[in-house]
């Protein structure tokens, strides 16, 4: 039997959004249509917008439903950009690929925002460059995670997002792997707009949302018809939509469920340094997600003990899911500044919803057995040299 700890890739799909779905999809209508039919699936589809305004503390018209966490940031950024009157792009350096990559293809000017030695955005940072913005350069977009979809650490979102207002600029926030692990507040936060995915909390893949503020300048990425209030043409996903906030109304009730997964987190990372001393903790010191453990081990490169676990049954990552594959290794190693073994050797072990301390358990014995076949030198060498 194989033991998943893959989550913050995706999460299984909650049996309560199964059912919520299977129903919907016994159905026929289009919510665009004006008959009885597309008028009852209008009316799935508004029950679901309120439901997720109320545990995201938003407005349910500022809401729109959209493919996924990747269209979900495109149209924030194109949003931004297109009718914001933006000059420039500032982007933390553990940036999705969904946020970096599309800031790059703006053309407009990039900028990376350091983070510290526990992978945390460096507020005094931020204030020191919006404090030498000119009016005449346009308006400042600042993109940033709520929470690493790699090492869990949380973000100074509330800090950032007042910051950027009092400076005139526009805020970005990708809270896909917060959303439904830990309290998001829209409101509080106070950014322009907020992205989530449904498949990172139990609902299903391939839907999402965008929250964007009263205020915040809003234009069409995709053309077509007048759904979503003109926001984002393209025919809804009434299921998915459903399942989406069946999934986040579950989650949101059981974060305290959900908090005590730091626990096998922390066993996990025991273990692990009790075999292997030098092992690198990402954010240990930082507030992060309780499911997640950024670990990198110098000289043994994350892929090779991703297949290695992975013969035994256990199923993790070498970083985001989205960029698997890349030979540079995570990117959070180069954020952080940590040398190129490290960087290489990085992978995140992410719990779920549904994951029992069996888990932890089968991970701790297949990574220690891996590790004890390997043939490494950090094996041999002190902790300040591989570190």
């Amino acid at each position: 039997m194989r033991t998943y700890l893959d989550h913050n890739a995706t999460t299984p799909v909650r049996p309560s959004a199964i059912a919520a779905m299977s129903k919907v999809m016994a159905e026929v209508g289009n919510p665009s249509s004006v008959h009885a039919h597309g008028q009852a699936a209008l009316s799935r589809v508004e029950t679901a917008r309120r439901a997720v305004g109320k545990v995201l503390c938003a407005r349910a018209e500022d809401i729109i439903f959209t493919s996924g966490g990747t269209e979900a940031l495109n149209l924030a950024l194109h949003a931004a950009i297109s009718a914001g009157g933006v000059g420039r792009i500032v982007v933390t350096a553990l940036e999705h690929e969904a946020v970096a990559a599309t800031a790059i293809a703006s053309g407009l000017p990039v900028e990376t925002w350091p983070v510290d030695a526990k992978g945390v955005a460096r507020v005094d940072w931020l204030a020191e460059r919006l404090s030498r913005v000119s009016p005449e350069d346009g308006r400042t977009l600042v993109a940033m995670m709520l929470a690493s979809n790699e090492t869990g650490t949380i973000q100074p979102v509330r800090e950032a997002a007042t910051l950027v207002r009092e400076a005139g600029g526009l805020t970005v926030v990708d809270a896909i792997q917060a959303a439904g692990k830990i309290e998001v507040d829209f409101a509080e936060l106070g950014c322009d707009y907020l992205a989530i995915s449904a498949h990172k909390f139990g609902g299903p893949q391939g839907v999402g949302a965008l929250l964007a503020a009263c205020d915040a300048p809003m234009a069409r990425h995709h053309h077509g018809g007048g759904q979503e209030k003109g926001r984002r043409a393209g025919t809804l996903n009434v299921a998915g939509i459903v399942g989406l906030a069946t999934a986040l109304e579950e989650a949101v009730t059981g974060l305290a469920r959900f908090a005590a997964l730091a626990l096998e987190r922390d066993r996990m990372a025991a273990a692990i340094r009790a075999v292997a001393p030098q092992m690198i903790e990402i954010g240990a010191d930082a507030p992060r997600l309780p499911n997640t453990l950024g670990m990198s081990l110098p000289g043994w490169p994350g892929s090779t003990q991703v297949m290695a676990v992975d013969l035994d049954g256990v199923s993790i990552s070498a970083g985001s899911a989205c960029s698997s594959g890349s030979s540079k290794g995570s990117k959070v190693g180069t954020a952080l500044g940590l040398p190129e073994a490290a960087s290489q050797g990085f992978v995140r072990v992410s719990l779920g919803w549904n994951s029992k301390p069996d888990d932890a358990d089968a991970f701790i014995k297949a990574w220690t057995a891996a590790y004890a076949r390997a043939e490494l030198p950090s094996k041999q060498m002190p902790e300040e040299v591989v570190g």
